[in-house]
């Protein structure tokens, strides 16, 4: 029979998961809705149903990682997991207000380290490490993939004045790109809610990537449109054939690291891709304030995180066990 705190903890994590939908509907679909291939609507839709299976079906190994593999001990607190879940709910809901695309990876991943050293919990700095440096390299890769991609392609078939003009086949190439990504983001990134239950103990990995998968398409549905402009139209001049390169490197980034149990960002792997597929065709298609802007957002998530976990951390020490 659940109690207090265990409803509690499965309202915050579901709500966190309504969060991090809407906050990645940009960087799922962004791209086939900029270049025209699909309205926004149908593409909420159908990115919907998409990170359900992605949750449900390939999160386990990075849900192991989140439940297991950041603190040392065997099992969390359910005052502390709440305290952890309440620190990104917060963050994240704030920088959605704020139409501010950041990484709710590494608020979620600073929130949990804020909450060990304020309770006095071991921290798996190797994990941590892992990740950062994989946080490093994967924008990096992305752009280094965005830039390849759309150069083979233009070497392959050589863009012309009607490249903007979108054809069945680019419009096909464009929604199936982002549908991968949307696949990708369930399985990348429903840890980040659903990790709770899983290092409490509260769920099994198969329910609560399950759980966190229907809390993902609830917020694409209902929170999803400001992000998916604010990416599609205020980052980079796309045509379709550096959105759907753009697309299909952040996909590749995504899902290469999930294969290996690792989770990194949606945003910030797009971002890289763009910037490369933009590179590509001269520094020009690229606005760059915007990208400063985003910066400066990833740079406050883990800072954020790590100081607003370690305060709810104390709190629930000072509250007692529960």
């Amino acid at each position: 029979m659940l109690t207090l705190i265990d409803d509690l903890l499965i309202a915050a994590a579901f709500a966190f998961a309504v969060s991090i939908g809407a906050h990645y509907t940009g960087a799922c679909m962004g791209m086939p809705y900029a270049a025209g291939a699909i309205r926004a609507g149908p593409a909420l839709l159908l990115m919907a149903p998409l990170a359900v299976l992605g949750a449900a079906l390939a999160s386990e190994a990075v849900e192991s990682t989140v439940g297991h593999g950041i603190l040392h001990t065997p099992t969390v607190a359910l005052g502390f997991a709440l305290a952890i879940v309440t620190s990104a709910l917060v963050l994240t809901s704030a920088y959605n207000l704020l139409t501010l695309p950041t990484s709710t990876i590494q608020i979620l991943v600073f929130s949990t380290v804020g909450v060990g050293l304020a309770v006095g919990l071991g921290i798996d700095w190797k994990t941590i490490g892992t990740l950062l440096t994989l946080w490093a390299i994967a924008p990096f890769a992305a752009f280094a993939l965005g830039y390849l991609f759309l150069r083979l392609s233009d070497r392959i078939r050589p863009p012309s004045p009607r490249a903007a003009a979108l054809g069945r086949t680019a419009v096909v190439g464009l929604v199936a790109v982002g549908a991968a990504a949307s696949f990708a983001m369930g399985a990348n990134d429903v840890a980040n809610a659903s990790g709770a239950f899983v290092m409490t103990g509260l769920f099994s990995l198969v329910i609560a990537g399950a759980v966190g998968g229907l809390g993902l398409a609830v917020g694409v549905l209902t929170w999803g449109q400001p992000l998916l402009r604010r990416v599609a139209f205020d980052l980079v001049k796309l045509d379709p054939r550096m959105a759907t390169c753009s697309q299909l490197a952040q996909s590749t980034v995504i899902l290469v690291s999930v294969a290996f149990g690792l989770f990194t960002s949606l945003n910030q792997a797009l971002v890289g891709a763009m910037i490369g597929a933009g590179v590509a065709r001269g520094q020009s298609t690229v606005l760059w304030k915007t990208v400063r802007g985003i910066l400066t957002g990833w740079a406050l998530g883990p800072v954020s995180g790590l100081a607003l976990g370690f305060v709810l951390g104390s709190l629930v020490v000072r509250a007692g066990p529960f």
